[in-house]
């Protein structure tokens, strides 16, 4: 007879609701307002689904995309845009890297990985600032969800 095995017991996470991600870009674009800033916002569950999205149309006109693209990489990587770019530097591990779904990888600063519990369970992304403010916006509206 065999004995059993026991399988560890997981807790459960929530997932990112809406709620939290209309909450995030709300939280962004409010930094963004106070600093005079016109920006983009998206943020992604875990699967990389878009959950909410603001677009500027002061911003420049690429803003929307590249936020949805800062979202995309920070998820893909769990890993801030902006502790990646000396990793995408001709030569660098990352210089080559292919991509999933054809999107291109952009490592600019301004997209985080959102964690609860210690897990990851969406991303966002902010564009159409300087890369460091787009990435100080990010990092404000993480203060939501805390």
């Amino acid at each position: 007879m065999s004995t059993p095995t026991s399988t560890p017991t997981r807790t459960a996470v929530a997932p990112l609701t809406t709620a939290d991600a209309e909450a995030l870009v709300v939280a962004a674009t409010a930094a963004a307002g106070a600093a005079g800033v016109a920006v983009s916002v998206t943020v992604l569950d875990a699967g990389g689904h878009p959950l909410a999205f603001r677009r500027d149309d002061r911003a420049v006109l690429i803003s929307g995309e590249t936020s949805t693209r800062k979202a995309f990489t920070a998820l893909q990587l769990d890993a801030p845009t902006a502790d990646l770019v000396d990793a995408v530097q001709p030569g660098g591990p990352f210089h080559t890297l292919p991509t999933a779904l054809d999107r291109p990888l952009l490592f600019i600063a301004g997209g985080l990985p959102v964690h609860r519990d210690g897990r990851l369970v969406g991303a966002i992304g902010v564009g159409g600032g300087a890369p460091a403010q787009d990435h100080e916006f990010a990092e404000s509206a993480l203060g939501v969800l805390a």
